[in-house]
């Protein structure tokens, strides 16, 4: 985590390394001190708080001198320090939430409650109107997946939102967001963003997150180019190297949420990165700064077209990236503008890099087999002679 001197020049050394152009990477640079302790200790609920990026959530606040409360169903481990307090409820079962509904007959107040793994508006409602006089903030984390048409590149928070087009989003389940193959995700956090601000009017935060990457990232999203770029050799990289991409590391999400807390800044924002736009190329030179002078490398950029016949498909076999249309012109063009006026930072992407690789290499090996990518070198080397002999 350096300054941003340091950040873009690390970005610039590698791509070098790749004979490409320096990227454009501005914003300001997360910091590796330990946080400065708030100016006034809060008390937060955090419903979730042991996936992805909760447990950064808790950390950071607890250096911050917060106290800490989790509502989860209690299922996934988590190392949380010591103190906080742990409520436990499964948001998808009837009276899921009768912890949260205990605690306020108690009298227990919070500051902020941070709204993490909402997939189902039914969620959000549930839970909202229990926490709605218990506190006075309410920050729901959301997705940049609610935009409508992502063919316009710069899209900020007021584009168009997707259309529910069911007949009773409180109705539907895990079970249908399955079979609708990710169709019902988007125009269903759009109504659960909407649940957020009805019970807490005026005092909502809806949080628009990207792709987030980093340690802890059980999806396999990112975490593919760290590990098949430290193996080094010939590395199959799709396209053409000047698609735009958008990530975020879950860390620096998290930190800059639990800053939002503390100033009760409502609205919605964008929160992804880095500030200025970047391409597939940059992001693989940024990883390739993690790992300079460890392993011979050379890219092979293999062209969409040839990858569809091969049926490789971007952002599942190619994690990240995505074929270009002119229908998703604007999908990794999101504006952060509102976000960055508000303080979110970036961490270098060779240190994101870096440190999801260490983190995979501390996983077992069963474990390291589902989250490290879904492309098997065998498969990799398959395409890549088809490629070449294709090519000639």
């Amino acid at each position: 985590m350096t300054n941003r001197r340091e950040f873009v020049k690390q970005s610039v050394l590698a791509a070098g390394a790749f004979g490409l152009p320096a990227p454009l990477l501005a914003a300001g640079t997360a910091s590796a001190r330990r946080p400065e302790p708030a100016a006034r200790a809060m008390r937060i609920l955090i419903l979730g708080g042991t996936g992805f990026t909760g447990p950064h959530q808790v950390h950071y606040a607890i250096a911050r001198g917060h106290h800490i409360t989790v509502f989860n169903r209690g299922r996934r481990q988590a190392d949380l320090p010591p103190g906080v307090v742990h409520l436990q409820g499964d948001r998808n079962a009837p009276d899921g939430v009768a912890a949260l509904r205990a605690e306020v007959a108690k009298g227990t107040r919070w500051d902020v409650v941070i709204d993490n793994p909402t997939t189902l508006p039914f969620w959000v409602r549930d839970a909202a109107s229990v926490l709605k006089d218990a506190a006075p903030h309410y920050i729901f984390i959301s997705t940049i997946s609610v935009y409508a048409d992502t063919s316009r590149r710069g899209m900020d928070e007021t584009t168009a939102l997707a259309q529910y087009e069911g007949a009773d989003p409180m109705a539907e389940t895990m079970e249908s967001m399955q079979q609708s193959r990710g169709s019902l995700y988007g125009p269903l956090k759009v109504i659960s963003e909407r649940e957020a601000e009805k019970w807490f009017p005026g005092r909502a935060t809806i949080i628009r997150p990207g792709l987030i990457v980093g340690p802890g990232d059980m999806t396999g999203r990112f975490t593919y180019w760290p590990v098949r770029i430290a193996r080094g050799g010939e590395v199959l990289a799709p396209g053409t190297g000047h698609d735009a991409v958008q990530i975020i590391d879950a860390r620096d999400l998290a930190e800059w949420t639990v800053r939002m807390a503390e100033t009760h800044t409502f609205g919605t924002f964008n929160a992804t990165g880095p500030a200025g736009e970047l391409t597939m190329a940059e992001m693989l030179g940024g990883v390739r700064a993690a790992f300079d002078g460890t392993s011979a490398l050379n890219l092979t950029w293999v062209p969409a077209e040839f990858l569809a016949e091969q049926q490789i498909r971007g952002w599942s076999h190619m994690p990240v990236w995505v074929a270009p249309r002119a229908d998703n012109a604007g999908f990794a063009r999101v504006s952060i503008a509102r976000a960055l006026g508000q303080g979110l930072t970036f961490r270098p992407l060779a240190t994101t890099a870096r440190e999801t690789l260490e983190w995979y290499r501390g996983l077992p090996a069963d474990v390291q087999a589902r989250v490290g990518g879904p492309l098997t070198a065998e498969r990799e080397v398959e395409v890549l002679r088809a490629w070449h002999a294709r090519a000639g």
